[in-house]
């Protein structure tokens, strides 16, 4: 039922946010001159996927974990864009492909080996990752990969309809800071 409700929400919005999508992509091209950003990502059963989102930072900023990376990174567009949470539209398609969830787990990098050793240990990876999660909403992030591998396995053991929607409606009404950066 969750994965129909995906493509249904996933198709839904790309078809009805297109203009919005369109509009965003054009100032991105004036902001970094690559809107998108693409980063392969760890997926369901640990497999690549490449995650497609609004590019926030510099093009030359290093391929590391957000709250790694330097506040000096995100261009004024791309702070709008994680405050807005209008970054996420594009995995959308992700979620179309069948790669996400609107729900789950947020995609960790590969070179994340802790978080990567915590979600094997709490088996997250038995479900696709998400575009917001318990996690999100409850503003945990990459920083503490044994509460997020926990907490992503409470959401999993906890998930139902309800729940999907709850975490939705949570993230759409702005519950939860995004990915953190080094100030």
């Amino acid at each position: 039922m969750i994965r129909l409700l995906d493509i249904l929400f996933s198709l839904f919005g790309l078809v009805a946010g297109f203009p919005v999508l369109l509009v965003l992509f054009i100032i991105g091209l004036f902001d970094t001159g690559s809107p998108l950003f693409r980063q392969e990502r760890v997926g369901r059963h640990q497999k690549p996927f490449t995650l497609v989102k609004f590019r926030t930072m510099k093009k030359d900023t290093a391929s590391v974990a957000t709250h790694l990376a330097s506040a000096s990174s995100i261009t004024k567009f791309g702070a709008f864009l994680r405050k807005t949470k209008l970054d996420e539209l594009p995995q959308l398609w992700n979620v179309l492909k069948g790669e996400m969830s609107l729900v789950g787990p947020r995609p960790g990098l590969f070179n994340q080996a802790e978080l990567t050793a915590a979600r094997e240990k709490h088996g997250v990876f038995a479900v696709r990752p998400g575009i917001t999660g318990l996690a999100q909403v409850s503003e945990i992030d990459m920083s503490t990969p044994e509460l997020l591998a926990e907490t992503d396995a409470q959401m999993i053991r906890e998930m139902n309809l309800t729940n999907y929607f709850k975490y939705i409606f949570m993230t759409v009404l702005g519950k939860g800071a995004g990915d953190r950066v080094k100030s």
